[in-house]
Parts: structure tokens; sequence; C-alpha cells
């Protein structure tokens, strides 16, 4: 008890190290998500497939080479499209929030390999990864 009292700061940052992991771990951050580099490997190594769920005029503007424009309004009745694949399916958007949610809406699809890619489309520039403007 002596050691807590002589050091409270460090313990109370323990504390709050500790309960921000665990509430991120409960809203399921972390869970099947993937940061650029990570979205690289799966690309490169499983032959995953990118789909962007933003509107096609911010698709336009710019994306992941070799991406699928799949709106998020759209996902639902296009999950079976995806499913026949059976390839690793990453979702991305601006900033990773509505990719999340197609995360839930293709799991709840069936399909099981569905991952986000954290920071969207901003985090995948500010890596340096390559995008494109060309439409597919």
């Amino acid at each position: 008890m002596e050691f807590l009292q002589q050091n409270w700061q460090w313990a109370a940052l323990a504390a709050v190290s500790g309960g921000m992991l665990l509430f991120s771990m409960a809203r399921g951050g972390g869970k099947n998500t993937l940061n650029a580099v990570e979205a690289t490997l799966k690309i490169n190594r499983e032959d995953a497939v990118i789909v962007d769920v933003r509107t096609a005029d911010e698709f336009s503007s710019g994306h992941i080479p070799n991406a699928r424009n799949i709106p998020l309004g759209d996902l639902e009745r296009r999950a079976a499209e995806l499913a026949k694949s059976g390839k690793p399916v990453i979702l991305c958007c601006a900033s990773g929030a509505r990719s999340s949610a197609a995360c839930d809406t293709l799991h709840k699809a069936g399909i099981e390999q569905v991952f986000n890619l954290s920071g969207g489309m901003q985090a995948w520039q500010q890596a340096g990864q390559p995008v494109s403007r060309k439409r597919k």
C-alpha cells in the first residue's frame, strides 16, 4: 500500500490506460481492423478485395487502387457479390466510421473474413500508400 501512496501518479496512469484499453475492446475497436500496412499485406498475400463504401463522388476523388465502389446504402443488397469470391474483404471509407458499420452489415450477411481499414482513406494517404482516380 505504501508503494501506491508514494507512486499514485503512476498507479493512476496505469488505471486510466487500462480503462481506455478495456473500453476500446468492449466497443470492438481493434477487432478486425487493419492499419494501412496490414491492409497492404492482406491485399498482397491473400488477394483481399477492397470495397470503398463512400459515395461515387467521394470515390472518384481518390481511392485505393483496384478498389470496388459499393456505397454503404447498397452494401446489404450487394453482399452476395462479395460472398461469392471467398476472399477476405477490406472495407474503407473516408475516416473508418462508415466502413465500421459496413463490417457489421457483411458479418450479418454471413461473410466471415471482413476487415475495416482503420482511419479510412485519410490514414491510407498519411501512410504514403498509392491512390488512384481511375474508375473501375
